[in-house]
């Protein structure tokens, strides 16, 4: 999953605030932009673990463009300040336990989620692969 994260600098702190607007409540301070993307992806794992803890859904994310333009509508003095990132999340661990199920697909699609895969550092297996194509479709809903 690929969360916007937002940037703003606070001149008092002399630090970033780090945002997910994705994710309610995720969000930290930094003296760095460097240290903020690294914390900043802590903080969404770890929210992301709370969340499986109490069964709760991964929120899905949305676009960083829509994002964005939400910002500049809520913020329209302070828009120009921000900066946005994105942070990508193997959302897996954190949507409960697997379960091994038989599948039945074509040799040629198998043929072509396997390059994918092996071309590919954003899925390690192949269930890995059709888990996000799955999660893709359901987000439509």
């Amino acid at each position: 999953m690929k969360y916007a994260v937002v940037f703003i600098y606070d001149d008092k702190k002399d630090a970033y605030q780090v945002s997910v607007p994705d994710l309610p409540g995720c969000a930290i301070t930094e003296r760095t932009i460097d240290l903020g993307m690294e914390e900043i992806t802590k903080s969404i794992k770890s929210h992301l673990s709370i969340l499986a803890e109490y069964g709760e859904k991964v929120p899905n994310a949305r676009g960083l463009e829509s994002h964005r333009q939400n910002y500049i509508l809520e913020n329209p003095h302070t828009f120009s300040q921000a900066f946005w990132a994105i942070v990508s999340i193997d959302i897996t661990p954190y949507l409960g336990k697997s379960h091994k199920i038989n599948v039945t697909l074509p040799e040629l699609l198998i043929a072509q989620i396997d390059d994918k895969v092996s071309k590919s550092s954003e899925y390690k297996t192949r269930s890995g692969f059709i888990a996000s194509a799955c999660i893709t479709e359901l987000e439509k809903y």
